[in-house]
């Protein structure tokens, strides 16, 4: 229990740099995921996770804006990447079949 709430508050406490690297992972999921053709409502989740962080990326890090929007867009973000990666597991699984 006690590691869950470390993971947790690790996970709120996102850092500029992490959100840089959270912006350009999900701009370049969302990218392979048009190309390939991903179900829509996947690439709807994408864009609006890489869209937010791109405009999270120009505000200051402690502005009310991105303190109250920053814990639940990270993981939004991190859940949408998740699914990506397993469609294209998948569908990688699929094709080579």
């Amino acid at each position: 229990m006690v590691q869950r709430q470390r993971t947790e508050e690790a996970e709120s406490e996102e850092t500029p740099l992490d959100l840089s690297h959270l912006r350009r992972e999900t701009r370049t999921a969302l990218e392979l995921a048009v190309v390939a053709l991903a179900p829509s409502n996947l690439i709807d989740r994408l864009a609006a996770v890489a869209g937010l962080l791109e405009a999270i990326v120009e505000l200051p890090s402690n502005s009310a804006p991105v303190l109250a929007l920053v814990p639940d867009l990270s993981k939004r973000a991190r859940s949408a990447l998740s699914d990506w990666n397993a469609w294209q597991a998948g569908h990688l699984a699929k094709s080579e079949a």
